[in-house]
């Protein structure tokens, strides 16, 4: 997730909860050259991902830049790499990257093609159900069908929906039965109660992937297997250090808090009634400040995992 689940993030929930099977790296959104930012190298470097199994995620339209990236990651000793074509924001789509792609079927066709001619490593990827419509999947499926896709990732919208609407599991049926490949859920998994809902009904499902509910808590993956809910002393702990672990990479005092803003949008659901103490946390202006507030909206609130996170209305 662009903004929460960078390397520093990863390394520290991974030795709090090690219960994700892999990570997936925020896209890597190569130029027509197939060149990206250094950040975005820095992300993936085998040495700041050491105790964790990590996909790179490629934004690309093109598929020269796809496969410069892809033979980059090769040299990095990477074995997959994610083409994400689901996105949906609105700079993204305005490139004809990410979910606009799936607008056009036969030039999707067309790069899938050259891409899986001449990929060094495997391809896994990450799509919706549609561009407009759920319904457009029955066309898409076939396209994805000709291909040795490593595993298909579904989130189970279409993009217009963006994140709101509610996800259609029987579109995403469809798309399981006709598979001859791994068929990953993804899509509002907010509690181990999500999950179970999903997996009972997709019996041949090959996995689950968590954006915002794993944001939310960080114990998901571990509840999901069975494991306890989350604590609040764990989740101090974890806060503690992963606010040490992003000054120690070399990340200023204000950026620290920028990025621990961005976690809490998601963690503050799961305390109920927390709108005054999370407010101060959201105006805190450097770090003292905003480590004393975090502390008093741990203390004084109530912590509910059961809630899962709760999507802005």
């Amino acid at each position: 997730m662009e903004g929460v689940t960078g390397h520093v993030f990863r390394r520290v929930h991974h030795a709090f909860f090690p219960q994700a099977d892999k990570y997936y790296a925020p896209f890597i959104a190569p130029d027509g050259k197939g060149e990206f930012k250094i950040s975005r190298l820095r992300d993936i470097l085998p040495e700041n991902n050491e105790t964790i199994t990590l996909v790179p995620q490629v934004l690309a339209n093109d598929a020269e830049a796809f496969l410069h990236v892809a033979r980059q990651l090769a040299d990095l000793g990477y074995g997959e790499v994610n083409l994400n074509i689901g996105c949906p924001s609105a700079t993204v789509v305005s490139k004809h990257k990410g979910a606009a792609m799936l607008r056009q079927p036969d030039r999707l066709d067309a790069f899938l093609a050259d891409v899986y001619a001449r990929t060094p490593i495997s391809v896994s990827v990450k799509t919706r159900l549609g561009f407009s419509s759920t319904a457009e999947f029955d066309a898409l499926m076939p396209i994805f069908e000709r291909y040795p896709i490593h595993e298909l990732i579904v989130h189970a919208r279409d993009r217009a929906g963006m994140y709101r609407s509610a996800p259609d599991p029987d579109a995403f049926a469809r798309a399981l039965l006709q598979s001859r490949f791994p068929v990953v859920y993804n899509g509002n998994i907010f509690t181990a109660k999500d999950y179970r809902a999903v997996a009972g009904r997709f019996e041949t499902l090959g996995g689950v992937m968590l954006g915002r509910g794993a944001a939310a808590d960080p114990a998901l993956f571990r509840t999901i297997r069975g494991g306890d809910a989350l604590s609040v002393g764990e989740l101090r702990d974890f806060h503690g250090a992963l606010i040490e672990a992003h000054l120690s990479s070399g990340l200023s005092a204000a950026f620290t808090v920028g990025k621990m803003k961005e976690l809490w949008f998601y963690m503050h659901t799961l305390f109920p009634d927390c709108a005054k103490p999370y407010k101060a946390l959201t105006k805190a202006r450097d770090l003292p400040q905003f480590t004393a507030c975090a502390d008093t909206l741990m203390a004084s609130c109530a912590l509910d995992p059961a809630r899962g996170f709760q999507p802005p209305l």
